[in-house]
């Protein structure tokens, strides 16, 4: 298993960093500090590295210091036995640039996969209760870091659906319809929709077992937890659909039916875990689902993907903390990032469970302190 290791770290203008540096272990990194101190912008710094945006959801533009014009995030990294130097910077009104070894990346996408990352957040609650967006959002983004063909037929999908849509809107404004103009863009959905319908349903199938086995660990219950992967495309192909929603897409100028309305459904004892499941239960699936996520990025990779836990005491018992730092403490985890607000308790979690760690403490004025 090759290996991932984020050595150094440097903000500039990043969030409230107006300028930060960090030499981390290659094992755990706990990051301390009261809230607003910026423990999670680190972790998003990381995730910016990997996915190149936010997992705040903050544009680029507010992710720069306020009053200045740009931002860096670099970083020296191993991977797969060598060093290289990473960057990526964001400029007000211009378009963000990643570097490797000072080499710019011509294409953005391209780029997805080669620093794989595995974030767990209070923010994770909203895949429960949020729309099916949020919970698609996060299959693209596991399966996209392990397959670049996956993420190719998503961009050029959701290229195809717009320009369909724009389409359906001018048909109706302009009272006019072109059969063979539509055409066009079904031909590019129903090939690259089979695709990712087929990308999904494999992902399912492989995040199922891993859940059951990582709830059990983390909750010590017997709860039977589930994911069902929910698809018009398991009763029709993609064309059909298409066609059978011709009429109603038509009226309400959007195209209704296909891979972008996906859901997937989460189950605990056979009921909705958003209707039946405790916070403490719903926490425990959640980070039953990201470890899951976790596992399947290691297999298909062969590497082993950062892992970044922020905030984990967030509606988490002590017992259970402890049960997931054991668990990643073992050799099939690789780096792990881990932010909290007490300083003390992770210092005698961290001793108690014999953790390879270094621990950073943000203080009030911005200034780190090395415990």
């Amino acid at each position: 298993m090759d290996k991932l290791i984020i050595g150094a770290l440097e903000l500039t203008h990043f969030k409230n960093h107006r300028s930060s540096k960090w030499d981390f272990n290659e094992k755990v990194n706990i990051i301390t500090g009261n809230n607003g101190n910026g423990k999670t912008n680190v972790l998003d710094a990381l995730h910016y590295l990997s996915l190149t945006r936010s997992y705040l959801g903050a544009t680029d533009g507010q992710n720069i210091t306020h009053g200045e014009t740009m931002a860096l995030i670099k970083a020296n990294i191993e991977r797969k036995g060598r060093a290289h130097g990473l960057d990526l910077g964001l400029k007000k009104g211009q378009k963000k640039k990643v570097r490797i070894d000072g080499k710019e990346v011509e294409r953005l996408a391209d780029h997805v996969g080669y620093l794989p990352v595995v974030m767990i957040s209070p923010m994770d609650r909203d895949l429960i209760l949020d729309a099916a967006e949020t919970r698609r959002k996060l299959v693209d983004a596991t399966i996209s870091q392990n397959s670049r063909e996956y993420l190719n037929a998503l961009i050029a999908y959701n290229k195809a659906l717009s320009q369909r849509n724009t389409t359906l809107k001018y048909f109706a404004s302009n009272r006019t319809f072109d059969a063979s103009l539509l055409e066009l863009y079904d031909d590019i959905l129903v090939e690259e929709g089979a695709k990712i319908f087929e990308y999904r349903k494999s992902f399912v199938e492989e995040l199922q077992p891993a859940i059951q086995r990582f709830y059990e660990v983390l909750s010590g219950g017997k709860e039977e937890v589930s994911v069902t992967y929910k698809s018009a495309l398991h009763e029709m192909g993609m064309r059909e659909l298409l066609q059978s929603k011709l009429d109603k897409d038509k009226v309400l100028q959007y195209t209704s039916v296909g891979t972008h309305r996906d859901d997937l459904v989460f189950q605990l004892g056979g009921y909705p875990i958003k209707r039946v499941g405790s916070q403490g239960q719903q926490k425990s699936f959640l980070i039953a689902l990201k470890l899951a996520q976790f596992e399947i990025g290691r297999k298909h990779l062969e590497m082993a993907p950062l892992l970044l836990l922020d905030d984990i005491f967030d509606k988490l018992d002590e017992g259970r903390v402890a049960n997931l730092l054991q668990l990643v403490n073992t050799e099939d985890f690789g780096q792990i990032f881990i932010t909290d607000t007490h300083s003390e308790r992770m210092k005698q979690l961290s001793e108690a469970l014999q953790l390879q760690h270094t621990t950073f403490e943000i203080n009030d004025d911005g200034s780190i302190q090395t415990l």
